[in-house]
């Protein structure tokens, strides 16, 4: 359901930021996780609603082989996640999608699965692609263990001793999952099929559920295989280093392309945040209250730098400005507020000096002690994207250019002959399906380009504009020129939805595809952001936050 904003400001009027601010590249592969991450979305709901868990099935063996459920009852549906574990050589562990194999492989089940459904699913599940699931599913995903902390774990819970904090530190997680597919594919139930559910309405809602009882499995397997191996001298996991242990998520070009290909829902989600971000900074004071809560978050993400760990140089030098920026933000906060007016709009504009790193984590910190403000627009991020597919044929030519002009400015200035503004092509591998980027000028294949570079596309609709009359319909004009419905198309939508587009040229030689993954994963609640190149990165998932068994302790989120 697509719901519209909220005005921005409940008691006083602040500008958004501006998209041409806002949707650059840069900024967005800097993007933090914030209360409006879909995995806070999710913990707060299944707290306040009163969500009950469990673990109805543990058919698992001595070698960590087998089958569990995992039971997440709201008030109104229950949902399983199915889970198997496998013996998985080594030499057959892989990240990459071409995999055929894995340590864990899970299905979300509408409903609780009998004995016959999980038999089924013990069939196709594991299979991944392979298999075939149905409408009862709605996701489809798989883990690998990370093998040296898993170990670890495991032989100092059999041992009898907690293991070592330094490497549970600098790994963060026990598995991390490699794919997590939803929305119909391979069988599984249409979004269609649950958007209008509400605690599946939101974005994504369905996945995150799945990642999260997916941590509950990987904490379980290890205990199991630690007192299957070291018997009565075995012991449990500590909370606190428990609590410490996300999921891993490795993630590679395949997510890029998402945000551009749905540009009304990233125009909702990153409206939520700017709107979110005006409330805040018109606010008139500064509770003791809310101060406290920021200085918290503050020390929170200090901590959460100082573990950041990466060895690619990009993240290197990102981490480096973050560290610097949280220590400036700490001086800057030592005694505020000290008397200002909308003090927290003096903070945000005292935060526009600090490196794009900085700013974006500054923009999670002000949003962190205001959820009584900002947490209702989580029900605006979700979409419909079909009322927005169809094509105004009404529209003159004079106001489709003027929208090209008003919202593509930033394309129409881009030299597309120039080698290195179009240096890259995106297609679609005939292996897997999956998007990759090929270079134009080394590789073949750019005449099965995907039409990923909205830039381009405007650039060459405002050229075939050019020679039309102002007062012709749109509809006249493509019926000689339908190739450029799909930028008709988009150009309408931005009219209306200003934040719907990415304002960088996505094939230019410098441009970086992690800054889209980094996006999209910060909308995900994803953090330590870990890239081990320009095209793949390694995150965490819900590091830090209770584990489903927690809420049934009225634990917080």
């Amino acid at each position: 359901m697509d719901r519209p904003l909220p005005h921005p400001d409940r008691k006083a009027a602040l500008p958004l930021r501006p998209p041409s601010e806002v949707m650059r590249l840069a900024r967005m592969g800097s993007a933090h996780p914030t209360r409006l991450s879909f995995l806070r979305v999710l913990l707060r709901r299944v707290r306040n609603e009163g969500w009950r868990f469990d673990r109805p099935v543990w058919e698992v063996d001595a070698n960590g082989v087998g089958r569990a459920v995992y039971r997440a009852t709201g008030p109104d549906r229950t949902y399983c996640l199915v889970a198997f574990a496998h013996d998985l050589p080594d030499e057959m562990r892989s990240d990459r999608v071409i995999a055929t194999a894995w340590d864990a492989t899970f299905a979300l089940f509408d409903g609780e699965p009998t004995v016959a459904d999980l038999d089924r699913l013990q069939a196709n599940v594991p299979l991944q692609e392979a298999g075939r699931i149905g409408p009862t599913e709605l996701s489809l995903s798989r883990a690998n263990r990370s093998v040296r902390l898993f170990n670890h774990v495991v032989d100092s819970l059999a041992a009898g001793r907690q293991p070592n904090r330094e490497e549970v530190d600098a790994v963060g997680y026990l598995m991390r999952t490699t794919a997590v597919y939803g929305s119909g594919k391979f069988g599984a139930a249409d979004r269609d099929a649950i958007a209008g559910r509400a605690e599946l309405s939101g974005p994504f809602q369905a996945e995150m559920l799945s990642v999260w009882l997916t941590r509950a499995f990987t904490v379980d397997l290890a205990e199991h295989l630690a007192a299957a191996k070291g018997g009565s001298a075995a012991v449990t996991l500590d909370p606190e280093i428990k609590r410490d242990l996300g999921v891993g998520n490795s993630t590679g070009l395949g997510m890029a392309p998402f945000l551009v290909r749905h540009p009304v829902l990233l125009n909702n989600w990153a409206q939520a945040r700017e709107v979110a971000l005006a409330r805040v900074r018109a606010l008139p004071e500064a509770t003791p209250e809310a101060v406290a809560c920021f200085r918290d978050a503050l020390a929170a993400a200090d901590e959460n730098a100082s573990l950041w760990r990466s060895e690619h140089p990009i993240q290197i030098a990102k981490l480096a400005d973050l560290r610097r920026d949280l220590r400036l933000v700490a001086e800057r906060t030592a005694d505020w507020p000290a008397g200002e007016a909308l003090p927290w709009d003096a903070l945000w504009r005292w935060g526009e000096d600090l490196s794009l790193e900085g700013q974006e984590a500054l923009f999670a910190l002000l949003l962190e002690p205001h959820g009584d403000l900002v947490d209702d627009l989580a029900d605006c991020m979700s979409a419909d994207e079909a009322s927005a597919f169809r094509l105004d044929g009404a529209m003159k030519v004079g106001a489709l250019r003027a929208v090209l002009s008003d919202h593509f400015g930033w394309a129409l200035s881009i030299d597309f002959t120039a080698p290195e503004n179009a240096a890259r092509f995106w297609y679609v591998s005939e292996e897997k399906l999956e998007p990759r980027l090929g270079n134009r000028f080394d590789e073949s294949g750019a005449e099965l380009e995907m039409p990923l570079c909205i830039a381009r596309l405007a650039v060459e609709l405002d050229a075939a504009l050019a020679s039309r009359p102002a007062n012709e319909p749109v509809a006249a004009f493509l019926l000689e020129h339908p190739d450029h419905r799909y930028m008709v198309r988009r150009a309408q939508i931005a009219k209306d939805h200003p934040y719907a587009e990415v304002q960088d040229n996505l094939i230019a030689d410098d441009m970086l595809p992690i800054d889209l993954m980094r996006c999209k994963l910060a909308f995900f609640g994803a953090s330590r952001f870990d890239p081990r190149s320009d095209k793949w990165v390694r995150i965490s998932l819900f590091q830090g936050e209770p584990y489903p068994s927690d809420m049934n302790n009225g634990g917080t989120a």
